[in-house]
């Protein structure tokens, strides 16, 4: 008997110790890599399952901290006291008055467009046309934001077009990515100050652009200067804002029924700036720009071509209204575009709900508060799925239809506040929303005028999509041209 004891003693000793030790130490670091990620759990709320150590940061791969330093002096970073003096010194770049002035660099680049087109329609052969936008939303931004006329399609290697590709290519190597999301606070101040020569040629080949431009401007009289995007920045950089926060919601007014309507409460006169936009902001603004005036101005054109080409009977409707607003409007007005064209408005609405670019953007709380019942504490991240809500047919009946109809001045009155949201909402909403609008609405005016789109055996049906910074399609748009 006491052999026995003495086996069970020297088994219990050796190697089953050693097991359990093994098993509580692994139990021990599992929950360890995983106790910093409950905190959605311990406000009630249902969730992804965390891995560990990195929780759910790998569905949020854009999160990394080292945005190009021109990004992050934008308005999308700043906070608090800078972000409401910078945002309210550049709503009057995006007025009416000043958007009508862009207008003719806009119609400029689209020219170019046109030309290209005529050649694929005269072939009759499918091409993907989310290539043709890429160079024309690539023309765009280097002349109405950065101030240099390019010709994309023709001129690939413009120094310009080769820096914007390579900004748009640039990754960061999914092991890095792994050490960033596992470590972050050791290795994103480490991945800043250590030395990458794609990010810093990049950096300063746009700096040095726009400082050059800048340095230019000033030296010109104020007849003299282009009235550009930049140009406009420019203008407001010593102006604060004669408006205040509440009026900061661009997205409301373009919904609004008095869209191209001066706002009385706007029209006060604008002091100085406690501290004037400095060049890396201005700077920023313009990144900000070829972000969003490049990709997500290229999808919304691709998604609404796709949407047009497969939906024949809207297609119609549409080149009716664009033949008779051509007639009356022979050099169309920002203002004769937002009234005049309203079943345009309505197609890229719902082109917008049914392929947000934007799929997803994110709020920080400022305070703690509560939402419906959800207690919400001061600091939390909170990301608004906008692809879902938008596809959510509680609140869209057959939500994977191509509906216009839903965008009727009348049945817009029936939304459910904040169920549509391709912009955001609040004054953190979109700042460049009319831009933007101005931008798909004006091009699908002058293509529309000259050619017809038709879906064929090489387009995709339905497209395949992929999110990067922003929702589009995943193997680009296969058409055919018709000239009319």
């Amino acid at each position: 008997m006491m052999e026995a004891l003495g086996f069970l003693k020297l088994e219990v000793n050796g190697p089953m110790v050693t097991v359990a030790l093994s098993v509580a130490l692994l139990a021990l670091l599992k929950w360890y890599s995983t106790s910093a990620f409950s905190r959605l759990e311990k406000l009630g709320l249902r969730h992804p399952k965390p891995s560990p150590f990195i929780g759910n940061l790998m569905f949020f791969r854009q999160a990394s901290g080292l945005e190009f330093k021109s990004v992050a002096d934008s308005v999308l970073f700043l906070r608090d006291k800078r972000w409401e003096e910078v945002r309210g010194a550049l709503m009057s770049a995006f007025s009416p008055e000043k958007l009508n002035e862009m207008t003719p660099l806009i119609s400029q680049a689209c020219d170019l467009l046109l030309a290209h087109l005529k050649r694929y329609a005269e072939s009759g052969d499918a091409f993907d046309i989310q290539r043709c936008y890429c160079n024309y939303t690539t023309d765009v931004v280097a002349s109405v934001a950065f101030g240099t006329p390019v010709d994309s399609q023709q001129a690939p290697e413009d120094p310009f077009v080769k820096h914007c590709k390579r900004f748009f290519e640039f990754c960061i190597p999914r092991p890095i990515l792994v050490l960033l999301l596992s470590f972050p606070s050791i290795m994103v101040p480490l991945a800043r100050i250590l030395p990458n020569k794609n990010r810093d040629e990049l950096n300063g080949f746009f700096n040095k652009l726009i400082r050059n431009v800048i340095a230019l401007r000033d030296q010109q009289a104020a007849e003299e200067r282009r009235r550009d995007f930049l140009q406009m920045v420019l203008d407001a950089r010593h102006s604060a804002s004669p408006v205040g926060v509440q009026d900061f919601d661009m997205v409301g007014d373009v919904f609004s029924s008095t869209r191209c309507k001066p706002n009385p409460s706007r029209q006060h006169q604008a002091g100085p700036m406690a501290r004037p936009l400095t060049v890396d902001e201005i700077v920023g603004q313009a990144f900000i720009f070829l972000i969003a005036g490049y990709e997500i101005v290229t999808n919304t054109l691709s998604f609404a071509t796709y949407l047009l080409a497969t939906n024949p009977d809207c297609q119609e409707k549409l080149l009716r209204e664009v033949d008779l607003f051509k007639e009356k409007h022979m050099v169309p007005e920002f203002c004769s575009l937002e009234e005049g064209l309203p079943y345009l408005d309505m197609v890229i609405a719902e082109t917008l709900r049914m392929y947000p670019p934007a799929f997803r953007f994110t709020r920080e709380a400022a305070q703690d508060c509560e939402v419906l019942g959800q207690r919400i504490p001061a600091g939390a991240v909170l990301e608004m799925a906008v692809g879902a809500l938008h596809h959510d047919p509680e609140h869209w009946p057959s939500p994977e239809t191509f509906d216009p109809e839903r965008f009727t001045a009348e049945a817009q009155q029936q939304h459910r506040p904040f169920t549509y949201l391709p912009f955001g909402a609040g004054p953190r909403s979109c700042l460049g929303v009319r831009l933007g609008l101005l931008e798909v609405k004006l091009t699908l005016l002058h293509v529309l005028h000259k050619f017809q789109f038709q879906a064929c055996p090489e387009t995709q049906v339905p497209l395949q999509l992929e999110s990067k910074s922003a929702l589009g399609p995943k193997n680009g748009v296969y058409i055919k041209i018709v000239s009319r």
